[in-house]
């Protein structure tokens, strides 16, 4: 009876489910141990050394755009892009962040730039702001559509939204930390993902929406979706294709060849 029910369940396919994916976590586990036993952070700020973020990210014009505006610099970090907004000749920038630790750095950013009084940096604001500006940071929120509304709520009537970020899930390196190779994270396991992940970070995370950061497995579609389901026009789109890859991107493949999306978005309530 037991042999009976053993080849029952392999014909139904529910010994795999609860056999075989064990040890398959098990042994992509041990291939990734072994294709890379230590890894560095996920991506270091020299990515954008010697260049401006803001236009790497976001195009040569932008600066431009917003000249005399107030700006919120929605997950401003230690402030460099806020100072450089400042600089700029907005008419005031708030750097918002919900890491406390970051914003004592961005502060002294400011008054060492003499702009203390044109930049503020806070956890939360209630003040509305003609533009919010978000760059790397929409592959990380864990509720992106609850993000779109906080924005909203942030902005004058009309206001506007940049959003720059990437990779995006399809991305070769889409998986950051866990794309050990191009598509790692699409063709390994989560649970063999993490499992490598905890022989070096100790923070207890069991998904990858638990890493530090968080990924949300965001996609060009799915952002499109969050779009049109939310209070803004889309103004303008443009998916930045990967250099290499750039001959092969089209409508159809953009998803896997889209190294930045980058789009402006219009309140419309």
């Amino acid at each position: 009876m037991l042999r009976y029910e053993l080849l029952r369940r392999l014909i139904a396919g529910s010994l795999g489910r609860f056999a075989f994916e064990p040890m398959i976590s098990d042994l992509q586990y041990r291939i990734l141990k072994t294709i890379r036993p230590q890894v560095s952070d996920e991506r270091s700020s020299s990515a954008y050394s010697g260049k401006s973020k803001l236009q790497t990210l976001l195009g040569d014009k932008f600066l431009r755009t917003i000249q005399g505006k107030t700006v919120l610099d929605f997950g401003c970090g230690g402030g460099a892009e806020a100072v450089e907004m400042a600089l700029a000749g907005t008419a005031r920038v708030i750097g918002l962040d919900i890491r406390e630790e970051v914003l004592g750095p961005a502060r002294e950013r400011a008054l060492r730039a003499g702009l203390a009084a044109k930049c503020s940096f806070a956890i939360s604001t209630e003040e509305r702001a003609d533009v919010v500006v978000s760059l790397d940071a929409f592959e990380h929120f864990a509720d992106p559509a609850a993000i779109l509304q906080i924005m909203n709520e942030l902005l004058v009537p009309g206001g506007e939204v940049f959003i720059s970020f990437g990779p995006t899930w399809y991305h070769p390196l889409g998986g950051h930390l866990f794309s050990v190779f191009p598509w790692a994270h699409l063709l390994f396991r989560e649970e063999a993902l993490i499992r490598w992940r905890s022989d070096f970070k100790t923070d207890g995370a069991t998904r990858f929406h638990e890493v530090a950061g968080g990924l949300n497995g965001m996609t060009i579609r799915r952002f499109w979706e969050l779009v049109e389901a939310s209070h803004f026009r889309l103004t303008s789109l443009e998916l930045v294709p990967i250099r290499k890859l750039r001959l092969f991107h089209n409508r159809l493949t953009r998803e896997f060849t889209t190294a930045i999306v980058r789009c402006q978005l219009t309140k419309t309530t």
